[in-house]
């Protein structure tokens, strides 16, 4: 059990019969009347973010959410198929888990499978990838002073903004996170 006043930020608790995150929190001591502890809670299930308060006093179960590393095998049109890679186990996750966690993964990549009492609730793809670009138009020379960017199509499929520099067939690091461009791979 997690008091409200004992709350950090990325903590996971169950707060009526929801699994919520800790987003934000704020110990708050108002000249007139009782402490209390405002936070900023999302829903990890739904992506739901709401804000409540509570007394310092009140207490929670914390959330154990299980983060297995999983690699990813192939899509076969409506199921993303996933194996673990100690237990060599196989599981198919719908679109509307996996949403477009896998924009940036090739397959066979690892990615980390989140599951809150054996319900798997989303995938994690690598923080960083490493993919090449399949599309892009040509650069133009001496358009490089305004740090301008185009559009350019990667390997799985997913669009990116990259330097005019940047040609079809480079390998670019990306962070999964921003969708952003970071350099050139070596």
């Amino acid at each position: 059990m997690v008091s409200a006043g004992d709350f950090r930020n990325g903590v996971t608790l169950e707060i009526e019969g929801q699994v919520m995150q800790i987003m934000e929190f704020q110990h708050v001591k108002p000249g007139k009347g009782a402490a209390f502890v405002r936070t900023k809670l999302k829903n990890v299930i739904n992506g739901g973010v709401v804000e409540k308060t509570f007394r310092p006093t009140e207490k929670f179960p914390a959330a154990r959410i299980d983060r297995v590393d999983m690699q990813f095998l192939y899509n076969d049109g409506e199921l993303d198929n996933f194996m673990d890679m100690n237990t060599f186990e196989q599981i198919a996750l719908a679109k509307d888990v996996v949403g477009d966690a896998l924009k940036f993964v090739k397959e066979n990549e690892v990615v980390k499978v989140c599951s809150y009492n054996g319900k798997v609730f989303s995938v994690e793809p690598p923080l960083f990838v490493e993919l090449e670009i399949t599309d892009t138009e040509p650069g133009f020379k001496g358009d490089t002073a305004t740090g301008a960017t185009k559009p350019a199509i990667v390997e799985t499929g997913a669009q990116i903004n990259v330097p005019l520099f940047v040609n079809i067939g480079d390998r670019v690091k990306i962070d999964t996170r921003s969708e952003e461009y970071l350099g050139r791979a070596n």
